[in-house]
């Protein structure tokens, strides 16, 4: 088997990942993702024991049981830049033999859970709401440089996306729906819809401040597709890259959203964390 060369696969002097600082023994088979290193914290301190604390960057970890059960909290960052980065290097942890840079016979297949923030785009969804994405489309470019291979289902929904946008312009969104059984157990008392990652969070999101949109009434234009059951219903920065990153990959991954922005309504929560918190102790339960 070939062996990856030092310029593909970076390994510390320690013998962990180059970006997460991590050893292989160091994370579990179920990971927490969150964009804010604080709230690596704030998901620990839930934990009935921590057994591991690093941090190197922007990358924090935390692994420790809930009960019986062994769980990874990470923060990503902001952005499927750095989504590219911690699932790759996820990845590399567990399917990977460090010693010898050869890909494992036996590969592993982790549980990924996104927490993080959102706004929704549809009026029938109040802040305070936690949604679980059905799927996760990208319109970034993250998917454009792997091979990304989807179901039938998802092609189907992407026709009627490329259709809905056709009229803007270098446009090129791609999808993946989330784990079924992840879906089934840790979103089933959610929420549900399709959730946009922009590559930004103010004109991508169709936000304005001062800088001139190229798309007048993205908002609009975003939460008038519908497809059957789907709709798209909330923005965020990391769920398509994490959804693509994760089937490409082979693991489990599921986005849950504290919804803390209406954009159709204008508004902004005034108890952002409180909102956090609850999706946090939502996924906790299902978990334990």
């Amino acid at each position: 088997m070939q062996k990856l060369s030092e310029a593909d696969l970076i390994i510390n002097p320690d013998g962990s990942i180059y970006h997460l600082n991590l050893l292989p023994e160091d994370i579990a088979d179920t990971v927490i993702t969150v964009g804010d290193l604080d709230r690596v914290g704030e998901i620990s301190k839930h934990f009935d024991s921590i057994e591991l604390k690093k941090g190197k960057r922007e990358f924090i970890t935390h692994t420790g049981y809930l009960g019986k059960k062994r769980i990874t909290v990470l923060s990503t960052g902001i952005g499927t830049d750095n989504i590219d980065i911690v699932f790759n290097e996820l990845d590399a942890l567990v399917n990977i033999d460090f010693n010898t840079r050869e890909i494992k016979k036996d590969l592993k297949s982790l549980n990924i859970i996104r927490v993080g923030t959102s706004g929704a785009i549809q009026p029938d969804i109040p802040m305070g709401t936690i949604l679980a994405s059905t799927y996760g489309l990208g319109f970034d470019a993250l998917m454009h440089y792997y091979i990304h291979e989807i179901s039938g289902d998802e092609h189907s929904l992407l026709d009627g996306i490329h259709a809905h946008f056709s009229h803007i312009k270098n446009l090129h969104p791609y999808i993946t729906a989330a784990d079924n059984t992840l879906l089934q157990t840790i979103g089933k008392d959610m929420e549900q819809g399709i959730t946009i990652t922009a590559p930004g969070f103010y004109a991508p999101q169709g936000r304005q401040v001062r800088a001139k949109n190229a798309i007048p009434g993205f908002i609009n234009q975003l939460n008038s597709f519908s497809q059957g059951k789907h709709r798209i219903t909330n923005l965020e920065m990391e769920t398509a890259g994490i959804y693509a990153l994760a089937k490409t990959l082979g693991h489990k991954a599921l986005s849950v959203n504290a919804v803390l922005a209406s954009r159709v309504n204008f508004q902004f929560s005034t108890e952002p964390n409180k909102i956090v918190d609850k999706a946090i102790k939502m996924v906790l339960d299902s978990l334990s």
